[in-house]
Formats: C-alpha cells, sequence, structure tokens
C-alpha cells in the first residue's frame, strides 16, 4: 500500500468536541451502521471537511477505518493530504475501470487505524461507474475489512451520484452550511436519500455565526476559557468569518 499524509491544521477544542459528539450519536444509532455516507446539497458548505474529521475521530477509538472519496467530479480531499511517495497514487477510478486492484488504491496514512481511497482521475461518466458492479463489490470487501467505512460524495443537490451511492449505505449525513440553502431545497435532498432507502441519521450544521445566534455570549459564560464560547459546534478551517468564530452544532435525528 502507498501512503498518503494528512496536512497538519489547527484544531481547537471545539472542533474536537463536535467531532467526538457527532461519532457517539453514530455508535447510538446502532453497530448496524458501518457505511455511512456524507453529502450536502450543494458545494462548499464543509462536507469533505467533515468527512475527514469524522473518519479521524472513528480512527482515535482503535477502530478501523477507511474513507473513501466518490466525488469523481470535483474532489477536495485531494487538497487535504500529501504524498510520502513518487509515482502515481492510483484511486477509485483506476479500480471502478479495472486498471488496479482494490489492494492497489488502498492508501495508509500518518494516522493510526485510518485508510484511504481517493477519488483518481476525473471520468467522464461517474454516474455509469458509481453504477456497476465493481462499487458494490468494493463496499461488499471494504465491510469485511473494516469497521467503519466513510464515504464523501458529491452534492446530492448538484448532481446524482450521491443518490446512486446511497443504496449501498446504511446512513447518510447531510452537512448543511447555516444561512445558504432554503428548507426547501434541503427537503428535497433528504427526499432523494429516501427514495434510495438510506436513512438519514442527522445533519451537521456548518458554519454558524455564533455571536449573531447567540450562541456565544451563553455558553462562553458557562463553560468559561475550558470549552470556549459554544460547546459541541463544528468550526470550519477553511472558512472564518472575518468577524465573528464559525461553526455549526451537530444535530442527531
Amino acid at each position: 500500500m502507498k501512503k498518503v499524509n494528512i496536512k497538519e491544521t489547527s484544531v481547537n477544542h471545539r472542533v474536537q468536541e463536535a467531532m467526538k459528539s457527532l461519532r457517539t450519536n453514530i455508535q447510538f444509532c446502532g453497530a448496524d451502521k458501518k457505511v455511512i455516507m456524507l453529502t450536502s446539497c450543494i458545494s462548499g458548505e464543509g462536507k469533505s471537511e467533515t468527512s475527514l474529521r469524522l473518519a479521524m475521530s472513528l480512527a482515535e477509538l482503535n477502530r478501523r477505518v477507511i474513507l473513501v472519496d466518490t466525488d469523481l467530479r470535483r474532489s477536495v480531499l485531494l487538497s487535504k493530504i500529501s504524498y510520502s511517495h513518487d509515482g502515481e497514487t492510483l484511486g477509485l477510478t483506476h479500480f471502478l475501470t479495472g486498471q488496479a486492484s482494490l489492494r492497489d488504491v488502498v492508501c495508509t496514512t500518518n494516522v493510526p487505524n485510518f485508510h484511504m481511497i481517493l477519488a483518481g482521475p476525473f471520468p467522464p461518466n461517474p454516474v455509469e461507474l458509481l453504477s456497476s458492479h465493481h462499487f458494490e463489490a468494493m463496499i461488499t470487501a471494504l465491510r469485511a475489512a473494516y469497521d467503519y467505512i466513510i464515504i464523501d460524495t458529491a452534492p446530492l443537490g448538484t448532481v446524482i451520484d450521491a443518490a446512486i451511492v446511497a443504496k449501498l449505505c446504511d446512513g447518510a449525513i447531510l452537512v448543511i452550511e447555516a444561512g445558504k440553502i432554503n428548507r426547501r431545497f434541503e427537503f428535497d435532498t433528504k427526499l432523494q436519500l429516501d427514495k434510495a432507502g438510506c436513512p438519514v441519521l442527522g445533519a451537521v450544521l456548518n458554519k454558524v455565526d455564533t455571536k449573531k445566534a447567540g450562541y456565544g455570549n451563553y455558553y462562553g459564560n458557562y463553560y468559561g476559557k475550558y470549552y470556549g464560547k459554544y460547546y459541541g459546534n463544528y468550526v470550519s478551517d477553511s472558512a472564518p468569518s472575518a468577524d465573528a468564530e464559525r461553526g455549526g452544532s451537530v444535530k442527531q435525528r
């Protein structure tokens, strides 16, 4: 297996606690929830960052975890890793087109118990590839080898790819940016998951302006210097607000 390194990013206490809360909620959903996909309505809502953080948080529990990048149109995860080797790193596209074996595309990482399958080159026919028996066979094989399979998908409100992936998953998590998407759009996205037979385990409300929402003063006074302004927030490292810290609460349905 080739190795990739997760790029170091500053993570504050609130991010860590939010991921712990999310992973705990997933554990309480039941032992049968092994293959979990994360999607969003549109791009830029923090889906890929949440997928990566969640997978690493689960690996901290000494669980064998693999993150599969199925966004074959515009992968964000590629920007969050660096390579510790020379030569081409094979990805999901190589496997689905028969150019590589499953073992060839699984990468180890610098995080214990955590593996990744990268997207690979962007193909002209992502829907056909994700609908193939090769993808279904891959998920079956991964189920036998890992405790959790976290799947980062393309935004479901934009393309149909995630609905195809959803048919093979035990549950889905919606990542929603606060104030960006109207409720009807969110409902339609959830409806597509329902039609695919994939239960929605919950939602991550991301990039919340905690001061504007009124969480900052309350939780800041209550938890003080130990827990910050809003216990359980998920703060997007890549998109901080200029005048207020932005994060998101973790909600379970």
